[in-house]
């Protein structure tokens, strides 16, 4: 395994001069030997080429990559040790399961009863043991896409492993299997592990540390809760969540937070705000409460729509021209549509935004009570 550090941007074009011209704008990222990393964008983000670049198929325009302090940028991907696993199965078809997995270790000249061994090690992880000897051919995509991992997961010794996407071709239930069979095989072998995926569940179950991506940039890198709670881009408040965070807009006024004409309280740093003078409050759903009328922490809204999704009801209502949403108990005694109710927007987890980058984020809030 290997510590990788990144310090680089890269552009498909010459002469890059705006934002737009970049595929990966300038950035400086770390992965630290044997850590699972995930990078988490939509498509046309920059992960794939961010990867591509780690592995030695694309080569930076700009910056350096090194492998333990060795500058590798010269190297190629088979220099570099690296073992890559593409969005659809590469397998040999005419070949069995086992001799698939131990196609890596015997061009490396490894003893046979060590491959043995290894191709029986990882077969077992990913549930193939009972398949080693039926061909490739005849099994279906899922399967396929199992022997593929296997090939990128049997070497030992290589820097680290490179998943692109490798579940797409997975059936969903599959798919929640082979999520928890990486993390376990992570676990137990201790590989550097990077994982591009626009599956925000793939990515926070996953990886231990997650690069959420967009237009090029790396927005934020953190753990699953902390992207969660403490998104610093308004595209991570979004991004991450189901449904993303809500954002609305805000000012503040001569005696506190003002959003649409309504006067909110809270006790965030009232210095910062005054200095940005307009600004996006952010709130996740999960923390937008049902409140009394006139609650000095919450806006008047009608409600729009309201659905039962079994654990919780979601509920979605107007607030002049923005939409608010909020995750309800279930227990609850839910509005029906039409009502006039007020939703509690500010308190311990309601994050500050301006220009999308945070101006106090609810870790700072620690003060931050309801009214």
């Amino acid at each position: 395994m290997a510590r990788i550090e990144l310090d680089l941007a890269h552009a498909y074009r010459p002469n890059p001069q705006r934002d737009e011209d970049y595929a990966l704008l300038p950035l400086k990222m770390c992965f630290e030997d044997g850590g699972a990393y995930a990078l988490l964008g939509p498509s046309g983000c920059g992960k794939t080429t961010m990867l591509n670049i780690i592995s030695g198929l694309v080569t930076p325009s700009q910056g350096t990559v090194t492998f333990d302090g060795r500058d590798v940028k010269a190297l190629t991907p088979q220099q570099r040790n690296i073992a890559q696993v593409f969005q659809f199965p590469v397998i040999y078809d005419t070949m069995t399961v086992a001799e698939n997995l131990a196609f890596p270790l015997k061009n490396r000249g490894v003893a046979r009863e060590q491959i043995k061994q290894r191709v029986g090690q990882i077969a077992e992880m990913l549930e193939l043991s009972a398949q080693l000897d039926q061909r490739a051919a005849g099994l279906a995509a899922d399967a396929k896409q199992k022997i593929s991992l296997g090939r990128g997961l049997v070497r030992e010794d290589v820097s680290a492993v490179l998943f692109d996407e490798p579940l797409t071709v997975i059936d969903p239930h599959l798919k929640w299997q082979l999520r928890r069979k990486l993390k376990q095989i992570h676990h137990e072998l201790k590989l550097t592990l990077v994982y591009v995926t626009h599956d925000q569940v793939e990515a926070l179950t996953f990886a231990d540390q997650v690069m959420v991506m967009t237009r090029g940039r790396a927005v934020q890198v953190g753990p699953a809760n902390e992207l969660f709670e403490r998104p610093r881009h308004t595209f991570v408040g979004h991004f991450i969540g189901s449904p993303g965070m809500n954002f609305l807009p805000a000012r503040w006024g001569s005696d506190g937070v003002e959003v649409m004409g309504h006067k909110l309280y809270t006790r965030s740093d009232p210095a910062a705000l005054a200095a940005a003078g307009e600004f996006t409050l952010g709130v996740r759903p999960e923390y937008v409460e049902l409140a009394a009328a006139d609650d000095p922490t919450a806006l008047p809204v009608v409600v729009e729509q309201r659905q039962d999704v079994g654990t919780y009801w979601l509920l979605t209502a107007r607030c002049g021209d923005h939409t608010l949403r909020a995750r309800l108990d279930p227990d609850h005694d839910v509005p029906s549509v039409g009502a006039h109710v007020w939703l509690k927007v500010t308190g311990a987890h309601t994050c500050y935004y301006g220009r999308d980058e945070t101006l106090i984020a609810s870790a700072d809030l620690a003060t931050e009570t309801s009214a």
